[in-house]
């Protein structure tokens, strides 16, 4: 059946919904959900969209904000801190890479230039999946994962000189290619310093005003604005559109605004990579896959075993530990999102057959396949290659060793981690403290402070501070999910510590308990009693009283606080939604379910909803009894996790 272009995309994105809502339950993610939808309503598949070009401009722009997001993230400062690993280790990977598979390919039968796109293709790693899971391991601080990071970002710098050359490639060899290569090169370096100047010394000032307008309509629509022109003048002058907003992004990374406009381009840009990632999907050729999925099999093991020799190989050559550059190199063995952006910018300039796309696509989703596989288990596959923990105990050792009895430890020398030792230096109270970071660690030990840098996740960190022997241990690590895993190690090595963590809000508090932490302090509920306790205490509210309502709150676990009334921009995204708390207040009619119904028999304990007040004739109730019955024009306010609070409202009110 023949579809329009409208028809094509509507079943597009429900196919992209379905499939993302299901790879999202297997925690996969979602980029091989939108290869799938793709290959769903492709040619390969039911064929809603049959002609590419009708969604090929569209799906350009997410690359277009896929790159001003990255030049974003661009900065010089860190770049200059990371240059070592960067264009060191970076450099180096990229280049043996890209060398190893031409070489491969040309004694294929490739020809030049199909053997350095392939090349290119396979060398880029993912940084959307690496990056994402070692932030929710709690490991992205450590000296593997740093290393990891600074390949990652030289990768997504050498995509940018990569789009420039693919459509040059196309042109062949001889004179032809010379001049191409040479007036591209020229056309790079004006387009630089145009882009470099406007964001000099225009932008700044646009965004300025724009601030001062103070609508976020605005700013969004100057964003994308700015994003679409960058990308609009390097395409005036012959180059990809990606390279104006890589720059454009580049240029407002330093400034002021630079989260904002992050935050404004994200829908955008997810939407279009989704757009983009769809379309890509199209390009695999089902048949051809089913007919040469021994070669796709054997391509996808040789691509991970390439890549993880060459990055051994390379981190070794930089001096870097055997431990961490076997870690490393099984984190970084997969093809990355970009390589996908490049083999369609390779298919669409005729540099490799449709036949090599699908099966550059399909090493692409199965390496991505296995990659949350490898990431979880790199270390335990490093010590089963090594031969056991002899390499990695050796690394993980600390260089110092505490005498310390009933002291204190602190896990995170942060502003709040130095504001505890202040204090319990005062009261001469014996204290060790642990973080992660080397500049503040060096400094602080100058100033005589007892701090050791190591990752209080180590259990030999553990050891080495004596934490067996101290009398309490305080987490005030910004990562929730770092503080958990430092709980559980300590209840590990004791189930007697005292230990109390701090933490920003009450999102993490339950897990924080179940991890084994005796108290958990919540800042953000902390502030708002330390602010309760000053109003009562003005208003006249004897201190006793005071001081006794906030112990019962303590004790309580701040259930009087907890959940509030969302606005418009609080984010229920991810996890989130199965940690907040809301409050919702339901105006029940004539006719409501509950009308008539005592608060017992409506169940609503059993479906984990309280109900926190009820509001009549004008009459506030707090904690109403579950005996009393509900009325006509009642307003009932429940407290309960987001999805609850959706539920509820319609059972309260149909039934």
């Amino acid at each position: 059946m023949e579809l329009g272009i409208f028809e094509g995309l509507v079943l597009l994105l429900a196919t992209s919904v379905l499939m993302i809502a299901i790879f999202r339950r297997f925690n996969i993610t979602p980029i091989l959900a939108y290869l799938l939808a793709g290959i769903i309503a492709g040619p390969s598949g039911f064929s809603w969209i049959s002609d590419l070009h009708d969604v090929h401009f569209v799906a350009e722009l997410g690359i277009v904000f896929l790159l001003f997001s990255l030049g974003l993230e661009f900065s010089f400062p860190k770049l200059i801190a990371m240059r070592k690993m960067v264009f060191g280790t970076g450099t180096l990977q990229v280049i043996l890479t890209l060398t190893v598979i031409m070489v491969i390919c040309l004694s294929l039968g490739f020809s030049w230039q199909g053997a350095f796109a392939i090349g290119c293709i396979l060398a880029l790693s993912s940084t959307a999946i690496v990056i994402k899971l070692l932030s929710e391991s709690g490991k992205l601080q450590n000296r593997k994962s740093q290393l990891a990071v600074s390949v990652l970002l030289f990768q997504d710098i050498a995509v940018v000189p990569m789009l420039i050359v693919f459509p040059i490639l196309s042109l062949g060899e001889g004179a032809a290619f010379g001049s191409a290569l040479l007036e591209a090169s020229l056309k790079g370096i004006a387009v630089f310093a145009l882009l470099i100047g406007a964001g000099k010394w225009i932008l700044p000032r646009v965004f300025d005003e724009i601030a001062q307008a103070r609508s976020n309509e605005l700013f969004v629509l100057t964003t994308l604005l700015v994003a679409l022109v960058a990308g609009g003048v390097t395409h005036l002058f012959g180059l990809s559109m990606a390279l104006g907003a890589f720059l454009a992004g580049m240029m407002l990374g330093e400034s002021q605004y630079k989260h904002q406009l992050e935050a404004d381009i994200r829908p955008f840009r997810d939407i279009l990579m989704g757009l983009f990632f769809s379309m890509v999907g199209m390009y695999l050729n089902i048949v051809t896959i089913w007919e040469s999925i021994h070669w796709l099999i054997l391509a996808c093991v040789a691509t991970l075993l390439i890549k993880i020799l060459v990055i051994f190989a390379t981190a070794k050559l930089m001096k870097e530990k055997t431990n961490d550059a076997l870690a490393v190199s099984i984190k970084l063995c997969q093809m990355g999102e970009f390589g996908f952006v490049l083999a369609a910018l390779a298919s669409e300039n005729k540099l490799i057959s449709p036949e090599v796309t699908s099966i550059l696509i399909g090493v692409g989703v199965l390496s991505m396949a296995v990659t949350p596989y490898l990431i979880n288990n790199a270390q335990k596959i490093t010590n089963l290659i090594l031969m056991g923990d002899l390499v990695n105990s050796e690394d993980k050792m600390p260089g110092f060793k505490s005498e310390l009895k009933d002291h204190v430890v602190i896990c995170g020398f942060g502003r709040v981690g130095q504001t505890v030792a202040r204090f319990l230096r005062t009261e001469a109270i014996p204290y060790i403290a642990v973080d992660f970071d080397p500049m503040r660690v060096q400094e602080a030990q100058q100033a005589g402070e007892k701090v050791h840098f190591g990752d209080a996740n180590n259990p030999d960190i553990l050891k080495a501070v004596n934490a067996l022997e101290a009398q309490l241990v305080i987490v005030t690590l910004d990562e929730p999910v770092k503080a958990t895993q430092v709980v559980h190690q300590v209840r590990i090595l004791s189930p007697d510590i005292k230990v109390i963590v701090r933490t920003t809000d009450d999102e993490h508090l339950q897990s924080l308990k179940s991890a084994g932490a005796d108290e958990v302090v919540p800042e953000k509920l902390e502030g708002s009693l330390m602010l309760v306790l000053h109003v009562l205490f003005r208003s006249g509210v004897p201190v006793r009283r005071i001081f006794s309502r906030i112990r019962r709150e303590r004790r309580s676990q701040y259930n009087f606080m907890h959940g509030f009334f969302p606005g418009e921009n609080v984010d229920i995204g991810g996890e989130k939604r199965d940690q907040l708390e809301f409050l919702h207040a339901i105006p029940l009619p004539l006719g409501a379910h509950a009308v008539g119904k005592s608060i017992a028999e409506l169940g609503l304990s059993d479906m984990k909803i309280d109900v926190v007040g009820l509001r009549r004739n004008s009459q506030e109730i707090e904690w109403p009894s579950d005996s009393m019955r509900i009325r006509e024009d009642d307003i009932m306010v429940i407290r309960a996790k987001p999805h609850r609070v959706e539920k509820a409202e319609r059972y309260l009110l149909e039934g």
